[in-house]
């Protein structure tokens, strides 16, 4: 079936999980969202953030996506079971912090996750934790200001790295050895969270674990449970809508065009969704 997939976030995030569903499924075409006119999420009511799932979705479907990826934790957390609910047809993929590895993987039993609040205050996160990290010290960090920082570009800038730093030092100075990107926007800042970790503890080893290549492996199992794989045997075509500034969401998606690895692709705005 040479549908495209739908990918869709509350802004850039996304797009660190739409890179390795490229690598991983490059026939297939996609077509990726960010609702930058609702960004962050991560303060939104629930209500709120399954009424844009809801619209986003109808916009999706109009485009003939034959499925949907949420690359976006706290969607997923706040609406995805509502949105399976709504649109019982389609199959869709979501996200989840990486819990279960890191708790699995800690050599001291101490992990860091760094995620939104929306994420923090949910059931499916209460869940995984009782579930998968019963018996490790979890460490946690909402990260206030860091989504805004990436969706103004600045992932190599020094006020990152200051805001890093203050999030960072506490989760060092409790000894975690394996840190949790809870958020899809968190990727972007990777070579950051690097830096300050080597300077606050240069000696010592912090895994970093990234649920987007997972999920892009559920993507392709999802796509032949359902016999919706591509014929292509030609890369596929990639489609960028935005809700919000068309020509700073342009601008970030060139600045990302050779790290993403997405080849010829377009940036459109739809229609507003809500």
């Amino acid at each position: 079936m040479n549908n495209p997939i739908g990918i869709y976030d509350s802004g850039v995030g996304g797009l660190s999980v739409l890179h390795h569903i490229r690598a991983q499924l490059p026939y297939e075409s996609l077509i990726y969202l960010a609702d930058q006119a609702h960004v962050p999420y991560g303060a939104r009511t629930q209500a709120e953030i399954r009424q844009f799932g809801v619209e986003i979705v109808h916009f999706l479907r109009q485009q003939g996506c034959k499925l949907v990826v949420v690359a976006c934790n706290t969607a997923t957390t706040a609406a995805l079971a509502f949105l399976r609910q709504q649109f019982p047809d389609l199959p869709f993929v979501g996200m989840e912090p990486a819990v279960k590895p890191a708790a699995a993987q800690t050599r001291n039993g101490r992990i860091g996750i760094l995620a939104t609040p929306g994420t923090f205050r949910s059931e499916r996160y209460a869940e995984l934790l009782a579930r998968f990290a019963e018996k490790t010290a979890v460490f946690e960090d909402p990260c206030l200001g860091l989504v805004q920082q990436i969706e103004a570009g600045a992932t190599d800038d020094p006020a990152t790295d200051a805001l890093l730093t203050t999030i960072l030092r506490p989760m060092l100075a409790n000894g975690v050895d394996t840190l949790v990107l809870g958020c899809t926007h968190y990727p972007f800042v990777r070579p950051a969270i690097e830096r300050v970790l080597a300077h606050l503890a240069p000696a010592r080893p912090v895994a970093i674990l990234d649920p987007a290549p997972a999920v892009a492996r559920q993507t392709a199992r999802r796509l032949q449970l359902h016999n919706l794989l591509t014929l292509a045997t030609c890369p596929g075509s990639v489609t960028f809508y935005t809700s919000g500034d068309l020509a700073s969401f342009s601008r970030f998606i060139q600045s990302q065009q050779t790290s993403l690895a997405i080849g010829k692709s377009e940036v459109l705005c739809p229609k507003k969704f809500v």
